[in-house]
């Protein structure tokens, strides 16, 4: 098992890496539409294990939509006029996004009470449905989007959106290795029996690791690196623990079987669909740099 974990990581990496480094925000958007509707319909396998039928073509439409318009929104320059789509300008030159990565949630609202009128499904499967679509909508796909806001940061995103996997990525392993060789200290026993203590600690301190190797071209300060390092690792094992409650709740080991060695899409991202939104949060609303 744990050979077919590094040859999928060997594959996967380098790719993902050079996607992100010299990647355009609209290819990667693309990628990220991609991986997000296979986790997408993996927690929506999840569901169906337990009787809950969700409105995927709905649902996955408005995982499109949502992140056409994270895409807007990182590539309107809101000081300067300019030809976006979906950019009006009002008489002082400042440029508004007409529609906004908010709207699709009252888009998908709306689709969602014309499905549940026009349905000929049993009427008791209309509130596991909409739940289903909604979590889904809310828990996995949203939060994923942030890569793409994340990656359209004005000169330093590339490198943003590198850092919040890469903290990943080595947390992830990192603790693996650690937990297997020796970790003795269960973490969250109910949720996932092999996460030890042993296993966060060294996974924490590793994201500190990479957070200061990272400062050659994340020019900020060094406390605030290391301090979102912290919060993207401690993002990540939460990402990962709530993913294994998902699993647990539907009985089941692994979200798919697409990844040899890691399971499925959902099983490989897990962690970033916390890491992600927190590096993007920390870097507006903490460090907030002087644009």
């Amino acid at each position: 098992m744990t050979w077919k974990r590094v040859a999928t990581a060997a594959v996967l990496i380098p790719f993902a890496v050079g996607l992100v480094l010299w990647g355009s925000t609209a290819i990667v958007a693309l990628a990220v539409a991609l991986v997000t509707l296979l986790a997408l319909f993996e927690y929506f396998a999840l569901g169906e294990a337990i009787g809950h039928r969700a409105y995927r073509f709905w649902t996955a439409t408005c995982t499109l939509l949502l992140i056409f318009l994270q895409w807007v929104a990182s590539t309107v320059n809101v000081l300067t006029r300019g030809t976006y789509p979906f950019a009006s300008y009002a008489e002082s030159g400042v440029s508004r996004i007409l529609l906004t990565p908010h709207d699709a949630f009252f888009l998908f609202v709306l689709g969602l009470a014309a499905i549940t009128l026009a349905t000929r499904r049993p009427l008791v499967e209309t509130l596991a449905a909409a739940g289903i679509s909604c979590s889904g909508l809310l828990l996995v796909v949203f939060p994923l989007s942030y890569a793409v806001r994340l990656h359209g940061l004005r000169d330093v995103g590339h490198v943003l959106l590198l850092f919040a996997l890469v903290i990943t990525w080595v947390g992830d392993t990192v603790a693996y290795f650690v937990g297997r060789a020796v970790g003795k200290h269960a973490f969250a026993p109910r949720l996932s029996p092999k996460k030890t203590w042993e296993g966060a600690v060294a996974s924490f301190g590793a994201a500190l690791l990479v957070g200061f190797i990272f400062g050659r071209w994340i020019f900020m300060p060094l406390p605030h690196l290391l301090g979102m390092a912290a919060v993207g690792n401690v993002a990540g094992q939460v990402g990962d623990l709530l993913e294994s409650a998902y699993k647990r709740s539907a009985g089941i080991k692994d979200s798919g079987s697409l990844l040899p060695g890691h399971g499925g899409v959902l099983d490989r991202i897990d962690a970033l669909i916390l890491a992600i939104p927190l590096v993007w949060y920390y870097w507006i609303l903490i460090y907030s740099p002087k644009s």
